[in-house]
């Protein structure tokens, strides 16, 4: 039994572990969990990930959640996998780790409450939260900042001054691309002072090329369809 990952693209983490795995020709079989439709809180599910979350692995009868642990298990257990990914350097792999650690109730929590708030939360049959979106839309601002200011000083192409992306570069990424969700404007005030993050973005979607604009390709389908709603909302002069 080959490595299976159970995912639902809409998913940012989901989204690093499909382009990690592509990226590094590992042979997997993407397994859907639609999140909108309650896939992910079946019985069946459950057995996977009793929490009830993706993405989930199974590996033979080896059984993961949470995506950080996941990418760093594919990095250690598959030897396709380049180093630059999870450097074997102690020192280098425990500055990564701190990344991820930091990440998710940082980044990922600013972030991600900001657009399910601003733009998602009706696909999963829930109002949007003006008040939640504008807390959330401070604490991805702060977030940016700090990425900046620590990760990617001077003309560093990604996090760390590395010359590649590793997997907190791919894990990042993938949560800002959320962002395509939100109206234009806004995401557009959000990037203006940070032209550092967009220069950063762009080296990943590079280096991942294609395999990241293909995983992505349900969130641009979303983004369409998104502003037809917004424009056909919006009054007429």
């Amino acid at each position: 039994m080959g490595l299976k990952v159970y995912a639902d693209r809409l998913s940012q983490p989901s989204r690093a572990v499909i382009i990690f795995c592509k990226m590094n020709r590992i042979d997997f079989e993407e397994v859907k969990i639609d999140l909108s439709k309650g896939q992910h809180k079946t019985p069946e599910f459950a057995k996977i990930n009793p929490l009830k979350q993706v993405p989930a692995i199974v590996d033979g009868r080896f059984k993961l959640f949470e995506s950080h642990a996941i990418l760093r298990y594919i990095a250690c257990s598959f030897p396709s996998v380049s180093d630059h990914w999870y450097p074997n350097d102690l020192t280098t792999r425990a500055k990564v780790d701190s990344i991820l650690d930091w990440h998710h109730l940082n980044l990922r929590r600013g972030s991600m409450t900001y657009v399910f708030n601003s733009a998602l939360a009706p696909a999963f049959g829930l109002p949007l939260n003006k008040q939640a979106a504008e807390e959330g839309k401070k604490l991805l601002i702060s977030s940016l900042s700090k990425i900046e200011s620590l990760w990617l000083k001077g003309d560093s192409w990604f996090l760390l001054g590395n010359s590649q992306p590793s997997i907190a570069d791919l894990s990042l990424v993938c949560e800002l691309m959320q962002l395509e969700l939100v109206d234009n404007n806004e995401r557009e005030e959000i990037f203006e002072q940070h032209q550092k993050i967009r220069n950063w973005m762009e080296n990943v979607k590079r280096a991942t090329h294609p395999h990241f604009l293909e995983v992505h390709g349900i969130i641009f389908k979303l983004k369409a369809l998104f502003e037809s709603r917004r424009n056909k909302a919006s009054p007429k002069l």
